[in-house]
């Protein structure tokens, strides 16, 4: 007479637990606690019974693991927008759904999401941005569970996969293209300067330095938004709004300039739009220079000079190196799996268009002026 076949009530039985507590644990559901002597003693129960899940529960585990969760400070930049396409772009390609978690820059909703992996058990997180220095290293043990890749600014963890971006070269490269142009007395309008958005400044540092390293110390004008913009929820307009303002103080304060650089392209546009308002030429009488290489920069009637450093491929990078990992992960034993470190950095380079051009020897009148009515 055929044996008959175990069930979840007979390991149950045998284990001296609960069916219910049988099936969270034999299913992998990590968001209930259970003690390891519990646990072994189902897994033991399980084993000796011949008890096995049915297929059906396999394949319902394995769709629901189909998910890449990213990590993301604001979906209203357009630079954001570039990097989430490059990052659905190769999951959609591979089959893995993508949950954004939207942090709108707030540590306290980081923390919250976070503590929401351990639940939702994806198969790899991607940090669009550097983590909250609170929880740089409750985001290295993650890492070690789950596939996880920072798309970072060269800073802080040396032991998780990383796309790197290195800011202090990029505002150097921005500074060497006005210095080229003959430009001596600029300015650089940046977001707040915050310690939680440390990376900023790393871009206005290598912008000043290429310009004391050419005998220009104090000619840089630094000017940047109160830290109160960092704590409102952003708009789609925010980076633009900021770049207008803070060009408009800039010229009624009467400072004197032939070029502004722009922490980023919308803040760039933002400081376009004002010199014209005031009746300013660019790049005649102001040249400007923005960073990323937005979509919009490159429209014609804007055609801004800007810095490109490849935004949607470090996107498409690091879904793939999750994918990768995953991959490789399935492919090996539990305890011979290899362990690999990815580290990849693009070399950022000026694109030059329509707004920098040659500094006037004459030097144009920046002060405040009004419109001719």
């Amino acid at each position: 007479m055929a044996r008959k076949k175990a069930t979840s009530s007979d390991v149950a039985e045998k284990a001296g637990v609960s069916q219910a507590t049988v099936s969270m644990i034999l299913n992998r559901k990590y968001n209930v606690s259970f003690s390891r002597e519990t646990v072994e003693k189902v897994e033991q129960a399980a084993r000796e019974l011949g008890y096995k899940l049915p297929s059906h529960k396999k394949k319902k585990e394995n769709k629901k693991e189909k998910l890449i969760v990213v990590f993301c400070p604001t979906i209203t930049s357009p630079y954001y927008v570039l990097l989430l396409q490059g990052i659905e772009a190769v999951a959609n390609e591979q089959g893995y759904g993508v949950f954004i978690c939207n942090t709108q820059r707030d540590a306290r909703l980081e923390e919250r999401y976070l503590r929401m992996m351990y639940s939702i058990k994806p198969q790899g997180i991607i940090y669009a941005c550097n983590p909250h220095p609170d929880y740089l290293k409750q985001v290295e043990e993650m890492a070690r569970e789950i596939p996880l890749v920072i798309i970072s600014n060269k800073e802080k963890i040396s032991t998780v996969d990383a796309i790197n971006q290195d800011n202090t070269e990029v505002g150097r490269l921005m500074a060497r293209h006005l210095l080229d142009l003959g430009h001596r007395d600029v300015a650089f309008i940046t977001p707040p300067l915050t310690k939680r958005q440390w990376q900023r400044s790393r871009r206005v540092e290598g912008f000043v330095k290429e310009f004391e390293r050419a005998g220009l110390l104090g000619h840089v004008i630094i000017k940047a938004a109160d830290e109160t913009m960092d704590q409102k929820n952003p708009r789609t307009d925010s980076e633009y709004a900021m770049g207008y303002q803070l060009t408009m103080e800039l010229l009624k304060e009467g400072k004197k300039f032939t070029a502004i650089a722009g922490q980023n392209d919308m803040m760039a546009i933002g400081a376009v739009d004002a010199l014209r308002e005031v009746r300013l030429h660019v790049p005649k009488d102001v040249s400007v220079i923005g960073c990323d290489n937005v979509f919009y920069s490159g429209i014609r009637r804007i055609s801004l000079t800007t810095i490109d450093h490849f935004v949607a491929l470090k996107g498409r990078d690091a879904c793939d190196i999750i994918i990768r990992k995953i991959d490789t992960s399935d492919k090996f034993h539990e305890g011979i799996r290899p362990t690999s470190l990815y580290n990849i950095e693009y070399t950022p380079k000026v694109i030059v268009r329509k707004t920098t051009g040659y500094a006037r020897t004459d030097k144009a009148d920046t002060s405040y002026r009004k419109k001719n009515k």
